[in-house]
């Protein structure tokens, strides 16, 4: 029993578990441009240039903003990130949030529970990480 218990004690630290949890925008929708207001407290260096390549993916121009929006920015994103540092640093946690005439109609949350642990997988890139979570956001957008 207590062998069991080491090696599933090992095995949680050494694969480390991710949480993702997205609420996609509704599928009603066709969104053309999206206003990111810029968070100067990110220091995930390429956190915003992933962010806007993805929108891009689905065909959603984006314009960086100072916060607050201005008026004519229909939808606006707002985001958080933040890294952490085990031998090098890394994303370990962030939050897109879109809403629409300041209403949400969308977020979506990456989250390396445990800061990753003893994992191999903390260190994919930041791309790697918030690619399939920008994929499940703006999944059932009209193109």
């Amino acid at each position: 029993m207590k062998n069991i218990l080491a090696i599933a004690t090992i095995l949680t630290l050494v694969t480390g578990c991710t949480s993702v949890n997205v609420r996609p925008v509704s599928s009603g929708l066709s969104i053309t441009d999206v206003c990111i207001e810029e968070n100067p407290k990110v220091i995930v260096d390429d956190f915003l240039s992933v962010v806007r390549d993805g929108f891009d993916r689905h065909g959603i121009a984006t314009k960086v903003v100072t916060k607050p929006a201005p008026k004519e920015c229909e939808y606006v994103l707002t985001y958080t990130a933040f890294k952490n540092w085990d031998i090098g640093t890394y994303l370990h946690h962030a939050e897109l949030r879109l809403e629409r005439n300041g209403r949400i109609i969308g977020s979506a949350e990456y989250h390396l529970v445990g800061k990753g642990g003893l994992s191999l997988m903390k260190w994919q890139s930041t791309k790697t990480k918030m690619d399939p979570v920008i994929d499940e956001l703006l999944a059932n957008l009209k193109r």
